[in-house]
């Protein structure tokens, strides 16, 4: 008897224009300052660029997203979010891992990303990703000078 397996209920897939709306939303709420529309759209021509979107499959709305670019053999991480009202369900460690699996696909040796040292959160979520601090940006967030922690994964393949 061949046991069917029950359809994800969360896709992460690639940005379109359409989604622009529901991005800037969760991009409203999630940052002190959250960047322009303007900038989403022009990372979506961008060859280097990926703006990807956590799906809900059962309402088809957008609940998260990562904004990554993948230069040379390292993927940087610029943005991630999730929606408040969809938080704490695993959407990160969805686009987390997505990412780390995109990167090893394409023969990176490390994602990085800079945290605000504020964001105990985030701070756990990459720990449990084995992301390690491997440095400081002092003032790096200009609307309140607070400090980024420059975190590094090593991707093996």
């Amino acid at each position: 008897m061949a046991v069917s397996k029950a359809p994800q209920p969360f896709l992460v897939e690639s940005m379109r224009a359409a989604d622009l709306d529901a991005v800037m939303e969760i991009e409203r709420v999630s940052f002190h300052a959250p960047c322009a529309a303007q900038v989403f759209l022009e990372e979506l021509v961008r060859d280097w660029a990926h703006v990807d979107v956590v799906r809900d499959l059962s309402t088809r709305s957008i609940v998260a997203f990562a904004n990554y670019w993948l230069v040379a053999d390292e993927i940087h991480l610029l943005n991630l979010a999730t929606h408040p009202l969809a938080r704490r369900a695993g959407n990160a460690s969805r686009l987390l891992a997505h990412i780390a699996d995109f990167g090893r696909r394409h023969d990176c040796r490390v994602v990085t990303l800079e945290v605000r040292r504020s964001n105990a959160a985030a701070l756990r979520l990459y720990r449990r990703f084995a992301f390690r601090p491997v440095g400081v940006r002092p003032n790096y967030y200009a609307e309140d000078q607070e400090d980024a922690i420059v975190m590094l994964l090593e991707l093996t393949p």
